[in-house]
């Protein structure tokens, strides 16, 4: 018996040294290409160049090699996320940074180019974090094992005393589930998201799920209307397909239904990484997740790169597309809540899905607006907002209501590039092409959303709807501050242009270009 495991133990050591050996050799490979694409890019590199540089490299690759075992780098089969892949490639690449730059600038060891020495460094740090990503998405990391509460309302419960009436027995039952359920919230999460939860749905009723899972799977194998309210306790950053799990959650709700989730929000996530690193590391570490997380899912050509690689799993998103998505799946925002680095929502089924199959994340978006005749025309923008706030201007307006010039207060859903963007019009710069379609003229009213076309007197929407909107609108030539001066703007310029049509908008263009140039009219 001893001796099994004694081989066993030996089995498992060299199956791990082989991993290793494995690991350090594909390292060795990315230092060397990294080396000669430098090498590469050097004027006649590869005839003065590479000769001399032979030594220096071996020694280099030698001192790259020592610190990252010394610092267990290639430990990857250990890793159980990507964080534990991530720090030591991290930790070791700047302490090999730390040890070069001393001995180029203090000893001279390395009497060549700073281009290629760094350079060589950076892209190599770059391509081990590629292959780390490539194999943790391979390896699949470890999540919170999924459990469902419905088999422990499943589980018998024997009271002592056997003389219980049935209305007792059932009590008892009650106030056990929900015990058992409250411990098992608190130790997933914590006692304020319990606090949060239990405000909203009674846990131990039968008509209330409480899961942890990432997989609309489990969602789908429930009954219809057989739960009134759904708890997810894991958050919506790992679910491969959003819309859908939420889709799923609202066919099996009844109307009225409450769907209670979390998400790890922008802002929290950079909090969560910058406290959790030391200091330089996580501002780092924060670099080249900024990069891959929030840049490579929203251009063609890394979208689905991106996709491949991470299979959805930890995710970026943030609360206005949060509540967005929500919104476009059939929920309207009970109450929101930042716990613990979280934030959670509560949310009640009121429709169907909306089932948007050409959801936008790039820097063009098209939006619904009325045209003329009530046609519904697709305005053409660079995008201010983050993805899915469309569907929330509603649940802002209520929350908010107007500021000056008719635009929301505290608008959550404009991006920081975007109020730059508003500032200067860039973003209604595409508007051009709605031009060239017919659909819109060079003076004349706002193109308007539902939302807002529903906020006008029924007098103004009848003369709206009878000619086309316009890229520079009244606005910019009256300046109004409240919605009632914007809808009396607007009717005197329709008044005006049901009279004198070109006269109108020549003088409405000149008094906005006066206004923009001198008064300094901006976008908000």
């Amino acid at each position: 018996m001893v001796q099994v495991e004694l081989k066993e133990n030996r089995t498992k050591k060299n199956k791990a040294l082989r991993r290793k050996l494995i690991y350090l050799l594909i390292d060795i490979l990315i230092v060397t290409l990294s080396f000669l694409i430098f090498i590469w890019i050097k004027p006649a590199s590869r005839r003065i160049y590479l000769p001399t540089y032979f030594n220096p490299f071996l020694f280099f690759t030698f001192v790259w090699v020592f610190v990252s075992i010394i610092i267990s780098k290639y430990n990857l089969f250990k890793a159980k996320n990507y964080k534990e892949v991530f720090i030591p490639v991290l930790i070791s690449n700047l302490t090999i940074l730390a040890v070069v730059t001393t001995l180029i600038y203090s000893f001279g060891v390395f009497n060549y180019s700073r281009l290629i020495v760094f350079g060589t460094m950076l892209v190599a740090t770059l391509l081990e974090l590629i292959f780390t990503w490539l194999y943790m998405s391979v390896k699949r990391p470890v999540i919170v094992p999924e459990f469902d509460i419905s088999a422990v309302r499943k589980t018998k419960f024997y009271p002592s005393d056997r003389t219980f009436t049935h209305e007792k027995k059932d009590e008892v039952k009650y106030i056990e589930n929900r015990t058992q359920i409250k411990q098992i919230i608190i130790d997933e999460s914590s006692e304020n998201v319990y606090d949060f939860i239990s405000t909203y749905v009674d846990v131990g009723n039968p008509e209330t799920l409480t899961l942890s899972t990432t997989t609309r799977f489990n969602i789908d194998q429930l009954p219809e209307n057989r739960f009134h309210n759904i708890v997810n306790l894991h958050k919506i950053n790992d679910f491969r397909y959003i819309n859908k799990f939420f889709e799923s959650v609202n066919f099996k709700l009844p109307p009225g239904g409450i769907y209670i989730n979390s998400a790890e929000t922008y802002p929290l996530r950079k909090q969560r990484i910058l406290k959790e690193y030391p200091i330089i590391i996580n501002y780092i570490y924060y670099f080249f997740d900024f990069i891959f997380t929030r840049v490579f899912p929203k251009l063609i050509f890394t979208k689905k790169f991106y996709f491949w690689v991470t299979r959805g799993y930890n995710r970026v998103i943030s609360r206005a597309e949060t509540l967005g998505r929500l919104y476009s799946c059939g929920f309207e925002c009970v109450d929101e809540k930042f716990i613990d680095g979280k934030f959670y929502f509560a949310m009640r089924k009121v429709k169907a899905p909306s089932l948007d199959t050409n959801p936008t994340y790039g820097p063009f978006i098209r939006l619904k607006r009325y045209g003329k005749n009530m046609k519904e025309i697709g305005v053409y923008k660079m995008r201010t907002m983050h993805a899915y706030s469309e569907y929330l201007q509603e649940y802002v307006y209520q929350q908010n209501q107007l500021q000056e010039g008719g635009k929301f207060s505290n608008d959550f859903r404009v991006t920081a590039a975007g109020r730059f963007m508003r500032k200067f019009w860039l973003d209604e710069l595409p508007m051009i092409f709605n031009l060239f379609l017919g659909d819109m003229k060079l003076v004349g009213i706002r193109p308007l959303s539902k939302h807002y076309f529903n906020l006008y007197t029924q007098e103004l929407k009848d003369k709206r709807i009878q000619v086309k909107p316009g890229l520079v609108p009244p606005f910019y030539a009256d300046m109004p501050k409240t919605l009632e001066e914007i809808m009396a703007s607007e009717m005197k310029y329709l008044e005006a242009y049901s009279r004198h049509p070109l006269w109108t908008d020549i003088r409405y263009f000149f008094l906005a270009f006066y206004n923009i140039m001198f008064r300094s009219a901006r976008s908000k």
